[in-house]
């Protein structure tokens, strides 16, 4: 089994920045995709950013050109630099892995939650304006 344990949100004022991170254990080799997902208050689960085996990346359309998404394998983490923040930023960003497979899903949906089986906790990210 792989757990996911997310740290770094916070808070940050309109156009600052933030950075996430997710560190990964277990079974970390049988998870080929990484990915940022978030939930706003009163609004649906938005993919931000995926990463594949390869280093191929994917972003939602909301956050591309602000953030960006990198992996550290000799850390078995991956972060999320956020720049650039707005209001519209606020919500829990939750950390996932995908299984083979994933990368196929994300190349034809994006960054889908139907590309990935393991989920963490949540950080909370919250942006005043």
């Amino acid at each position: 089994q792989v757990q996911l344990v997310e740290s770094g949100g916070g808070s940050a004022q309109s156009g600052g920045s933030l950075r996430i991170s997710c560190a990964a254990s277990g079974n970390i080799w049988r998870r080929v995709c990484m990915g940022w997902f978030r939930r706003a208050p009163g609004k649906e689960r938005e993919g931000v950013a995926a990463i594949s085996r390869g280093d191929v990346i994917t972003y939602g359309g909301s956050v591309k050109g602000r953030f960006t998404i990198s992996q550290d394998n000799t850390k078995n983490t991956i972060y999320l630099q956020m720049n650039s923040l707005k209001p519209d930023d606020t919500g829990m960003y939750y950390c996932a892995a995908g299984p083979n497979g994933c990368q196929n899903t994300i190349q034809a949906q994006g960054v889908s939650a139907a590309a990935f089986d393991i989920w963490g906790q949540g950080t909370q990210v919250t942006v005043s304006s």
